[in-house]
């Protein structure tokens, strides 16, 4: 049994910051690819950014050189700094996991979601 949990959401004003950070604990041998989702209210759930364990990244267009994605491989966990921050990026963060639980068998996982309200 795997658990993702996040934390760190908020109601923060248009322009300030906020730290998301996701844990992984339980049967884990390793993790692959990380990741950070969001599903705004009354859309579809999309990708924010992603690291792989070698800590390379990729950023949804919308995020870039605002949102910066980082892992700590040692404790299984995953952060998301949210600087410069629009009404716009309000939304229900979801992390997301690519879980290594035994040899030759990797799971996907993911979070309950942590809500981030952006006021204008």
């Amino acid at each position: 049994q795997v658990q993702l949990v996040e934390s760190g959401g908020g109601l923060v004003q248009a322009g300030g910051s906020l730290r998301l950070s996701c844990a992984a604990s339980g049967r884990i041998i390793s993790i692959n690819t990380m990741g950070w989702f969001r599903q705004p209210p009354g859309k579809q759930r999309e990708l924010v950014a992603i690291i792989t364990r070698g800590g390379s990244t990729n950023y949804a267009d919308s995020v870039k050189e605002r949102f910066t994605i980082s892992r700590d491989n040692a404790k299984n966990t995953v952060y998301l700094q949210m600087n410069s921050l629009k009404p716009e990026d309000t939304a229900v963060y979801y992390c997301n996991g690519v879980v290594v639980v035994d040899f030759g068998s990797a799971m996907d996982y993911w979070g309950k979601g942590t809500l981030v309200t952006v006021s204008s």
